[in-house]
């Protein structure tokens, strides 16, 4: 439920208990005031989610009509007493006005939106430098690149194209500082090599585009839920969308920093992917439950920019993934590890002179010329009835190993074998 304050001219105040009335409106109530220059009736208004932009619509030819819309939900309760329980528990998504103006209001000024993204850099600077990863979390909490996105996707959806070009260029703004920071501190700092973090958090899996859509349906089924209607809070789908933009774009300045101009591809890939999936997915949530172009105190969305908006977020991620997979495995290092981590694991089993203890697959960013390196480390353990030495098993696993793993991967698997024996052996 939402609770409307109305002001009209006195006389008027009937007409706004009327149309509540017949948009479901309970407690009514209409008193006379005094207004800054004149007398007028203030009628209190307490209407379920959904009616809220009907009513708006309803009220809108009324002369000198001015409300006060409380965001917070409310528990309108009346007669029968025992009806309590139903009345409560009837909550609704909000009207498609208020999705518009929370989104809007999510938007704070310009200096509080750039200090944040600075800092928000500072700390994910300190986190891939030091490989400290719960400053990675911390850097996300404070990354400021929720709101741009959001808007981004309400204007798509509402087909707003002044909205639409002001929530990019906060976006990419955003993004611009955290990137320009993480650069000087690296350059004032001297670095020169990447850090285990950077490398780690640079690894891009084959279902990398699952993460933005995730983050911008979570986005908008925030602003479009009730308060008291969900458990997850803003916060938590706000980092949720700052998890997939606060590392890549930290990666971007200190890669570039240091020349390491792989890093930077795979960082800047990851920015545009989040930004295709995070607007595709909100968008379309947002049109499904009823943002649309024209609404109640809202007549500037033009029909053909939904579309264009929709179909060329579609065309960036259908490019990108097409580009992530048609040059493996650049863009798809952490699954296809995983992948030829089970296919060494088999290899292993199939031998009789060995057990698999341990196996670890991963690719690395080796500055090697036009090679792709799989570097794979396996603990087995030697069975006691193994008539072969732990040398020859180690050449043979090696050899098996390298040649299963080669070919299929298009990489150079450098395999290091190491044979344990149990004690007594």
């Amino acid at each position: 439920m939402r609770q409307l304050l109305v002001q009209v001219p006195q006389g008027c105040g009937k007409t706004v208990l009327d149309f509540a009335e017949a948009c479901g409106g309970t407690n009514l109530a209409q008193v006379e005031a005094a207004g800054v220059d004149r007398s007028i009736d203030l009628v209190f208004v307490h209407i379920s989610n959904g009616k809220v932009e009907e009513l708006l619509d309803k009220l809108q030819d009324l002369p000198d009509l001015s409300f006060t819309l409380l965001p917070s939900g409310i528990m309108a309760l009346h007669p029968p007493a025992d009806a309590a329980p139903d009345q409560v528990t009837n909550v609704e998504e909000r009207s498609p006005i208020e999705i518009f103006l929370s989104g809007l209001q999510s938007t704070g000024s310009w200096k509080g939106f750039l200090s944040y993204a600075a800092i928000a850099g500072v700390v994910v600077w300190i986190g891939l430098y030091t490989n400290t990863s719960y400053l990675l979390v911390a850097a996300m909490l404070l990354a400021p690149f929720a709101g741009p996105a959001m808007n981004t996707a309400l204007a798509t959806a509402r087909g707003d194209r002044q909205l639409l070009k002001r929530s990019l260029i906060r976006y990419f703004a955003a993004l611009s500082v955290t990137i320009v920071t993480t650069a000087l501190l690296s350059w004032m700092l001297q670095q020169q090599i990447p850090t285990s973090l950077m490398i780690d958090s640079s690894q891009i899996s084959a279902v990398s585009a699952l993460i933005p859509l995730a983050a911008g349906a979570a986005g908008a089924l925030t602003l479009i839920q009730s308060d008291r209607s969900s458990l997850v809070s803003g916060a938590a789908t706000g980092m949720l969308v700052a998890a997939s933009l606060a590392p890549p774009a930290g990666i971007v300045g200190m890669a570039g920093a240091i020349g390491r101009w792989d890093l930077v591809t795979n960082g800047v890939f990851l920015l545009l992917l989040q930004l295709g999936g995070i607007n595709l997915s909100a968008a379309l949530l947002f049109r499904l439950f009823g943002l649309s172009t024209q609404g109640t105190r809202y007549q500037r969305g033009k029909r053909g920019v939904f579309p264009i908006a929709i179909g060329l977020s579609a065309i960036v991620l259908t490019g990108l993934l097409i580009w992530q997979f048609s040059s493996p495995p650049n863009l798809q290092r952490s699954s296809r590890a995983q992948r030829a981590n089970a296919q060494l694991q088999q290899v292993v089993e199939q031998s009789n002179s060995v057990q698999l203890i341990e196996s670890n697959v991963r690719f690395t960013r080796a500055n090697i010329q036009g090679q792709n390196t799989l570097l794979c480390v396996v603990y087995v353990q030697r069975q006691p009835e193994a008539d072969r030495s732990p040398e020859q098993i180690r050449a043979d696993l090696t050899q098996a190993i390298q040649t299963q793993l080669a070919p299929e991967f298009n990489a150079t698997p450098l395999v290091d074998v190491i044979v344990l024996e149990a004690p007594g052996v």
